[in-house]
């Protein structure tokens, strides 16, 4: 049935239903894309290259140069914290634990922004494939209606459309969900980076103070 068709051809077999799968489609990558970018340019420099330079400012009492190097890395979601943490220094204990615990909170909210595009594209694409088949067996079967030819072929052809929208569901949902799981398994990792970054930059400060 789909020999000599072109996949734009066959695109089009599967009805209107298609362009949905085509529009989650396109989503799930841009915001992955978009997502991957944004945490490579996060994480840089890494963790243990920032605090070693910051560690060595810190013992030397020169905090105005360790503010000034993170400064120099606006994006670095571990520049942020010790930032948060040292505008707090000379303050009681607590305070600098909540700004830089506050700091990581909105990090973390900052890089699940958009995530939940990719989450409901996984979800919810098998299900829009099988009501394109659905509905693709329905239009089927009223056209053999109406034609009046119920032959075993005719029938056969009309499902082998209609299952186009099962197929491209499932094309869709399997990467959705392999770039969901990627992308939470990342901001898990870095949120355990944060929490180490904010507990050295404390325990720092607190040896300083002895």
């Amino acid at each position: 049935m789909f020999e000599n068709k072109s996949l734009l051809e066959i695109f089009h077999m599967g009805g209107w239903v298609m362009y949905i799968m085509l529009f989650c489609s396109i989503s799930s990558l841009a915001v992955f894309i978009g997502k991957q970018m944004e945490i490579w340019r996060k994480s840089r420099p890494s963790r243990s290259t920032l605090m070693e330079n910051v560690r060595r400012y810190l013992e030397n009492k020169e905090f105005d140069k360790a503010m000034a190097h993170c400064g120099g890395y606006p994006h670095s979601i571990f520049s942020a914290i010790v930032i948060a943490g040292l505008k707090f220094y000379g303050k009681r204990n607590h305070e600098m634990e909540d700004a830089v615990n506050r700091q990581i909170t909105d990090e973390i909210i900052k890089l699940e922004k958009r995530t939940i595009v990719v989450g409901v594209i996984a979800n919810i694409a098998v299900y829009i494939g099988l009501f394109g088949t659905v509905l693709g067996i329905v239009n089927a079967f009223h056209s053999i209606a109406l034609s009046g030819d119920s032959g075993l072929n005719t029938v056969i052809g009309g499902v082998a459309e209609a299952l186009i929208n099962t197929a491209a569901g499932l094309g869709v949902a399997i990467p959705a969900v392999v770039f969901f799981n990627l992308i939470m398994k990342q901001i898990k990792t870095l949120t355990y980076e944060m929490d180490s970054t904010a507990s050295e930059l404390l325990a720092i400060l607190e040896t300083d103070k002895k």
